[in-house]
């Protein structure tokens, strides 16, 4: 058994950063560990929250009140990140975590931002094996946070057993502005900032994502009522008791009925597939592939060859190269 397992299971701190910081690694030797590490964990389950949020929705203000009202019921409460679109800085959640200071302190909170300098598939995948590892410490929520836009939705919906939209309250231009994609996955959609002077506003908007919603198609893992839209304010705290009784619903409702287990049996096909897919494209990645591909490429590129035919090649290529070496090149 890995030396991390038994600190961690125990939810020994320090062995957790360790164990998120072996999976960050690319080493192939680090990458074995991790694998291994991940096998001898025990089959706990914490709730998986996936949040998005448009820019100055207040997430962090939000994730902050949120994560401080759970922890205060004696629930463990882990925050990571998935931010493909900001290879370089690894993510806004890094400012977050000094923005999230009273959360950051707490004894039930873990705040853990999205490794920096990944690509998106590789963000997904250490985060997804991150929230392994949190369940492992013995988490009941964990938060998964989106900071990118676009496919970082999707990416977090597979890996999420609710998926909850931020929205700020807004006006008719605004609601046009929200992808019907991502209308589609969410959960919960909560309107931030539903206090003061924006607090009519707020309500106006809760009232026109509830009609949006009834619009969508029914699907068929909600009970009757869901999809649904809630004001909250993460300022004064404010419909999060509201918000938190309704997830817990949710869920409590899929468990019974049989979609809780299904949707994460159907994750578990989805991250097997990409990790195929990873590894093969991986297996491209050596000296005498590269070569082929870049001959075979400007052949293409100058008109002697069309692309479908030299894909053809080089797939017969590798799988010849395949069946004579194990593996190609």
């Amino acid at each position: 058994m890995d030396e991390l397992t038994e600190p961690l299971v125990q939810g020994n701190r320090r062995a957790l950063s360790r164990a998120i910081t072996l999976i960050e690694s690319t080493r192939p030797e680090h990458r074995a560990r991790a694998v291994q590490l991940l096998s001898e964990l025990p089959p706990r389950q914490a709730l998986r929250i996936g949040l998005s949020g448009t820019p100055g929705v207040g997430k962090s203000t939000f994730i902050e009140a949120f994560g401080k009202m759970l922890t205060a019921q004696g629930l463990k409460v882990a925050v990571l990140a998935v931010d493909p679109s900001s290879a370089r800085s690894g993510g806004s959640i890094l400012g977050d975590k000094t923005r999230m200071e009273t959360l950051s302190r707490d004894p039930l909170a873990f705040i853990r931002p999205s490794p920096s300098r990944a690509e998106l598939g590789g963000v997904a995948r250490r985060t997804r094996e991150t929230v392994r590892l949190c369940e492992g410490a013995g988490f009941d929520v964990v938060l998964i946070e989106t900071v990118g836009v676009g496919q970082s939705e999707t990416l977090v919906a597979e890996m999420s057993d609710l998926f909850i939209l931020l929205l700020a309250p807004a006006g008719g231009d605004e609601l046009q502005g929200v992808k019907r994609g991502i209308m589609e996955i969410a959960d919960i959609i909560l309107v931030n900032k539903a206090d003061g002077e924006l607090r009519d506003t707020a309500m106006r908007t809760v009232a026109d994502y509830a009609g949006a919603l009834r619009l969508l198609r029914k699907r068929p893992y909600d009970p009757p009522g869901f999809p649904r839209a809630l004001p909250v304010s993460a300022y004064s705290g404010e419909g999060l008791e509201r918000a938190w009784a309704d997830m817990t619903e949710l869920a409590d409702w899929r468990r019974e009925h049989g979609h809780f287990a299904a949707r994460r049996a159907e994750q578990a096909r989805h991250w097997f597939l990409s990790e195929l897919r990873a590894g093969l494209l991986a297996r491209l990645d050596r000296p005498e592939v590269r070569g082929r591909l870049r001959r075979i490429g400007d052949a293409v590129a100058r008109g002697d060859n069309d692309p479908d035919r030299a894909a053809a090649q080089m797939l017969d290529w590798l799988a010849t190269a395949s069946d004579s070496h194990g593996h190609p090149g």
